[in-house]
C-alpha cells in the first residue's frame, strides 16, 4: 500500500479520497489554486502544494505543475478525482513516465473509451448493443444532416469526447439542426478542445442505467450493480439510486455481463462506469439496452453502489493500483437495501437552472441517518470558476420506500443561506408521483419543469415571521440584558409598526403588533395571524402560529434574512434605499449578465430590431453556455460588450429602446 498519495482535483472529491487515506494511514498532498487557498481539501490534507492560478487551465489542468508538485512532495501515486484530468491519457501516461502510478486505468483503455464514437466501434465488435446512429469521423454539416434525417427525429448529437451534458443537444424538428450542432461544436470546443460530435437516435421513453465495474492487474474483473441515473438536467444527473426500479434479476444479469465484456474488452483496471440506455416504453427489457459510453474513473454518484454494496470503492481503487487483487470476487458481491444520493448545487431551478455564487453564510446538514460528501463548509464561497456542487446527500435503508422517506426528510433538513439552491427543487422531485412510484425516466423533469421549479411563495405562517423578524421581535430573545429581553415591550398598550417584505420579485405588507413578551398579531389586509414565540429547542425556535405548533430557524444578514420553515426555504431581502430599486434592477430595457463569465458570441449589432425572446448574446460560465435573449421587443440602443470580453455578475450587456422611440 502507498504511503502518500497527491489528489489531483479539489472539493468534493478531494475530501472524499482524503476521509479514505486518512482511515488507512495514507498522507495526502492537495493542490490548490488561487480561489482555493483556504479550501476545505486544503485544510484536510497533511501537506498541500499552489499550483496556479484560478482558471482551471492554468492549475487543475496543468499536467506539468501536477506531476512536479508529486515529485516535490515524494508522493508516490497521484489520484485524478473526477473531472478535470481524470479521463486524460496524456496525463496518465504522463504520471507513469514520471515514475509515479496512476490511480486510474491504463492510458491505453482511458484512450479506447475516451472518444465516444472509436469506444461504440469497439462495443460494437465486442458484442455489446450500442444505440443506433452515426459514430464515423465526418464532420461536414450537410453530411449531419443528411445521417440525421436518416436516423430520423429526434436525435441527440453528442460530443465525442469529454461528458457531464457539455456538447449535448436533442433535436426534434430538421429545421433546428444546424443551430443545434453549431452550439454543441462550440461548446464541445471550449470544454475539451475537440469539437467533433456523433448523432444518436434519441429514445422517447428512455431510462440512464449505468454499471459499476471493477478490474486488477491480475485479470480478475467484476460489476457491482447498477445505478439508476435517469433524473437529469441539462443532460447531468441530478438525483441517482441503486439498485434500478423495476429491475429483473435476467437483466441485471445481462447488463452485468455486458459490462464486464466491455472492461475485459480494454484489459481494464481500477472502477469504471458502463453507461447503457434502456427503451422503457415496453417496460425494461434484457434485449432493449444500448451503450452509451464508458467513463472510466470513479463517478460523482458511487456513494450510493458503496451503500448498497458495503464497500468502500476509494479503498479498492487504492488497493488495486498498488498491485493488489480485488477484494471481493462476483460470488461475493451482494445488494443489501436501497440508497439515493442527491446533489445539491448552487443554482436557481426557476431561471434554467442557472448556476449562482455567494458566500454560504449559513450550511447545516442533518447528523445521523444521512451522508453527506461536501468539499465546502460554512463561510466557504461559490465562485465562477468551478463546478457549483455543495454536496452530495446519500441515504440508505432497507427498502425503497424507506430510503425515499428518509431522502425527502434529509432534504428538508438541510439549511443553505448565502446563495440560490436547488433543495426546494430537489425536494419536490423526491416527492413527484411517477418518481416516487419507481417510474423515472430521462424525460421526467422535462415534462414536469413548470412544477418543479416555479417560484414558491411563502405562506402566510412565513410571512408572520418573517414579519416579527424584521420589526424586531425576534432577534431580542434570550439575551442576557433585562432591559434588551423587553424587546418590542411596552408599559401602556399594545405598540404596532407596519412591515414589508420583500421576496422573489415581490412584496407584502402588514402590521405587527405586540401583545406580550412572546405574543404578536400579524395583520394582512384580509386576516390577523396570531404567533407566540417559545425558547428555543436545539437550536431553532418553536413557534406556535394559530394554535399549531413548528420549528422555525432564521438566518439574517444586511442584505434580508433566510427563513427555514416546515421543510422549506424562504429569502427575504431589504432594499437599498441607494439602489434604483426593483424597477430599476428589473432589466426590462437591458439585458444584464445573470454572473460572472465570458462573452463568447454577441448575435446583434446597435441599430438593430430585436423581438421579445430572441437570441442576443452567448455567454460562458462555470463550463456552460447561457443564450440572453431580448426582454421585449425593441431596438438595440448600445452594446457595453464585444466577443471575448469578460463580465462581471449584473453588468449591462446591452441596452434597447422602444421601436417608436425618438
Amino acid at each position: 500500500m502507498f504511503s502518500k498519495i497527491l489528489i489531483a482535483n479539489r472539493g468534493e472529491i478531494a475530501c472524499r479520497v482524503i476521509h479514505t487515506a486518512r482511515r488507512l494511514g495514507i498522507r495526502t498532498v492537495a493542490v490548490y489554486s488561487d480561489a482555493d487557498r483556504d479550501a476545505l481539501h486544503v485544510a484536510l490534507a497533511d501537506e498541500a502544494v499552489h499550483i496556479g492560478p484560478a482558471a482551471a487551465s492554468e492549475s487543475y489542468l496543468s499536467k506539468q505543475k501536477i506531476i512536479a508538485a508529486a515529485q516535490r512532495t515524494q508522493a508516490e501515486a497521484i489520484h485524478p478525482g473526477y473531472g478535470f484530468l481524470s479521463e486524460n491519457a496524456d496525463f496518465a501516461e504522463a504520471v507513469e513516465t514520471a515514475g509515479l502510478i496512476f490511480i486510474g486505468p491504463s492510458p491505453a483503455s482511458i484512450r479506447a473509451m475516451g472518444l465516444k464514437d472509436a469506444a461504440k466501434a469497439l462495443m460494437e465488435r465486442a458484442g455489446v448493443p450500442v444505440v443506433p446512429g452515426y459514430h464515423g469521423d465526418r464532420q461536414e454539416p450537410g453530411f449531419l444532416a443528411e445521417q440525421a434525417d436518416g436516423i430520423g427525429f429526434p436525435v441527440l448529437i453528442k460530443a465525442r469526447a469529454g461528458g457531464g451534458g457539455k456538447g449535448m443537444r436533442r433535436v426534434d424538428r430538421p429545421e433546428d439542426f444546424a443551430a443545434s450542432l453549431e452550439a454543441a461544436k462550440r461548446e464541445a470546443k471550449s470544454a475539451f478542445g475537440d469539437d467533433a460530435v456523433l448523432i444518436e437516435k434519441y429514445l422517447v421513453k428512455p431510462r440512464h442505467i449505468e454499471i459499476q465495474v471493477f478490474g486488477d492487474s491480475h485479470g480478475n474483473a467484476v460489476h457491482l450493480f447498477e445505478r439508476d441515473c435517469s433524473l437529469q438536467r441539462r443532460h447531468q444527473k441530478v438525483i441517482e439510486e441503486a439498485p434500478a426500479p423495476g429491475m429483473t434479476e435476467e437483466m441485471r444479469s445481462a447488463m452485468g455481463e455486458a459490462a464486464v465484456c466491455a472492461a475485459r474488452a480494454i484489459d481494464y483496471c481500477g472502477a469504471g462506469t458502463v453507461e447503457f440506455i434502456a427503451d422503457v416504453s415496453g417496460g425494461l427489457s434484457p434485449d432493449r439496452f444500448f451503450f452509451m459510453e464508458m467513463n472510466t474513473r470513479l463517478q460523482v454518484e458511487h456513494p450510493v453502489t458503496e451503500a448498497i454494496a458495503g464497500v468502500d470503492l476509494v479503498e479498492w481503487q487504492l488497493r488495486v493500483a498498488s498491485g493488489e487483487p480485488l477484494p471481493k470476487s462476483q460470488d461475493e458481491l451482494t445488494i443489501n437495501g436501497w440508497a439515493f444520493e442527491a446533489r445539491i448545487y448552487a443554482e436557481d431551478p426557476s431561471r434554467g437552472f442557472l448556476p449562482a455564487t455567494g458566500t454560504l453564510s449559513r450550511l447545516h446538514f442533518p447528523e445521523g441517518e444521512v451522508r453527506i460528501d461536501a468539499g465546502v463548509r460554512e463561510g466557504d464561497s461559490i465562485t465562477p470558476h468551478y463546478d457549483p456542487l455543495i454536496a452530495k446527500l446519500t441515504v440508505h435503508a432497507p427498502d425503497r420506500a424507506a430510503a425515499l422517506a428518509k431522502l425527502t426528510r434529509g432534504l428538508e433538513q438541510t439549511q443553505v443561506a448565502g446563495t440560490t439552491t436547488n433543495l426546494d427543487f430537489l425536494i419536490r422531485l423526491s416527492r413527484q408521483p411517477d418518481f416516487a412510484a419507481g417510474h423515472p425516466d430521462t424525460g421526467l423533469i422535462d415534462r414536469e419543469v413548470e412544477a418543479l421549479t416555479s417560484v414558491q411563495q411563502p405562506d402566510d405562517a412565513a410571512l408572520a415571521i418573517a414579519a416579527i423578524v424584521e420589526a424586531g421581535g425576534l432577534a431580542r430573545a434570550d439575551v442576557s440584558d433585562p432591559w434588551l429581553s423587553l424587546g418590542a415591550w411596552q408599559l401602556w398598550g399594545e405598540p404596532s409598526r407596519p412591515v414589508t417584505l420583500h421576496f422573489a420579485g415581490d412584496q407584502r405588507s402588514c402590521r405587527v403588533t405586540v401583545r406580550d413578551h412572546s405574543s404578536f398579531g400579524v395583520a394582512f389586509d384580509d386576516r390577523t395571524i396570531q404567533v407566540r414565540l417559545f425558547a428555543n429547542d436545539g437550536g431553532a425556535r418553536r413557534v406556535e402560529i394559530d394554535g399549531r405548533q413548528s420549528r422555525v430557524d432564521v438566518f439574517e444578514t444586511p442584505a434580508g434574512m433566510t427563513l427555514f420553515l416546515d421543510g422549506q426555504t424562504h429569502h427575504f431581502y431589504r432594499l437599498d434605499p441607494l439602489d434604483g430599486g426593483e424597477e430599476a434592477a428589473s432589466g426590462g430595457d437591458r439585458v444584464i449578465a445573470p454572473m460572472p463569465g465570458l462573452v463568447k458570441i454577441v448575435r446583434v449589432r446597435e441599430g438593430d430590431t430585436v423581438a421579445k425572446g430572441q437570441a442576443l448574446i452567448v455567454m460562458e460560465a462555470m463550463k456552460m453556455e447561457l443564450t440572453l435573449t431580448a426582454p421585449r421587443d425593441g431596438i438595440v440602443e448600445s452594446l457595453h460588450v464585444g466577443e471575448g470580453d469578460q463580465t462581471s455578475e449584473s453588468a449591462v450587456l446591452l441596452s434597447l429602446r422602444p421601436e417608436d422611440a425618438a
